[in-house]
């Protein structure tokens, strides 16, 4: 009796330590969550906040969800991440979304080798441990302070996002004035949800004469136009009814009607930087108008990223893999123990 005792003992202690091992196994860690890869609105702060709140090991996988031709992942040393020097990257993808295993434990670091993108924030430092247990994030240094660029007279086509917005002051109790930023967090950008995202931002929302649109962006990156309806319909740039290149951009109510914005970068109006508003002239609510379909020449990227529809994976649970693991030296000790009771 007693020696069976102590195997039903030492097969409980075997199975305690196979369930252990699964609750620290392998885990999927999507870069930002639902920011995904691309130019922080919060700078570099952005990437090292989310990183603090994670524990990373050996064998875990990085996912970087962006947009082929927009940005890029490459891995660096940590003096060329300080520096955000991208001539002699250790590996880089410019495929998005890009999948990274963690094969070796220790400080490992990423950014984007677009101009100005690392400097903007793009970037981000773990360090990884051999197992599950928690580590400390390595200490970024101090962010380069982002250059104050003139508006560009030839547009890159590698769209950005603005710096942090200032949060907009809701207005007291009877006045009429509000102040919207436009896309809230997002942004004025190339969105991660396509050409109907700024569509879904003016749901429930009701635009009067005197409001007052706030477009936060990042100047050379992006710019807003003022278009007729056939031109934002059709994504024509070039005869716009006014163009402010400098963000953050306000633009003030001053009429009521129908009123369109859109970028005049290359191919950011078609991948769904546009904004149509109905204005009203009292505290009436208006229905925001129908916007047409994007113009069929119009090429969207279909690949999944931080500037183009992205369906991101789901975020992985505590437990991370399935139970599945240990599935099969589990069924074995239980016909042992049935055996021993027997």
């Amino acid at each position: 009796m007693e020696r069976k005792l102590s195997t039903l003992l030492l097969v409980f202690a075997t199975i305690f330590v196979l369930l252990q091992h699964v609750s620290i196994a392998q885990q999927t860690h999507v870069v930002g969550d639902a920011l995904a890869w691309t130019v922080p609105n919060g700078g570099a702060s952005a990437y090292s906040s989310w990183a603090a709140r994670k524990t990373f090991a050996v064998g875990d996988t990085l996912v970087f969800n962006f947009t082929t031709g927009f940005h890029s992942v490459a891995e660096v040393s940590k003096a060329d991440f300080d520096s955000c020097n991208t001539a002699s990257p250790i590996s880089i993808s410019t495929n998005g979304p890009t999948n990274i295993t963690l094969r070796s434990a220790g400080s490992h670091y990423y950014l984007c080798t677009f101009p100005s993108h690392c400097t903007l924030g793009q970037k981000l430092a773990i360090s990884v441990s051999g197992s599950g247990s928690p580590t400390p994030q390595p200490t970024p240094a101090r962010p380069v302070t982002p250059p104050t660029a003139t508006p560009a007279t030839s547009p890159s086509s590698n769209p950005s996002r603005a710096p942090a917005p200032s949060v907009s002051v809701a207005p007291a109790p009877g006045s009429v004035a509000q102040t919207y930023i436009v896309g809230d967090n997002m942004g004025w950008n190339v969105p991660t949800g396509g050409p109907v995202s700024y569509q879904r931002w003016t749901n429930g929302k009701s635009f009067k004469v005197g409001d007052t649109l706030v477009f936060n962006f990042v100047n050379g990156a992006h710019n807003v136009a003022t278009v007729s309806k056939a031109a934002y319909d059709s994504c024509n740039t070039t005869s716009p009814i006014n163009t402010i290149s400098t963000g953050p951009a306000r633009i003030t109510l001053t009429n009521s009607g129908e009123h369109y914005y859109v970028c005049t970068f290359p191919r950011h109006c078609s991948l769904g930087q546009k904004l149509a508003i109905n204005v009203t002239g009292s505290d009436s609510a208006a229905p925001t108008p129908s916007i047409a379909a994007t113009p069929s020449g119009s090429t969207v990227p279909s690949a999944p990223s931080g500037d183009s529809p992205v369906t991101s994976p789901p975020a992985p649970s505590a437990s991370g893999p399935s139970l599945a693991v240990a599935a099969l030296p589990v069924t074995f000790l239980s016909f042992a123990l049935l055996r021993l009771l027997n």
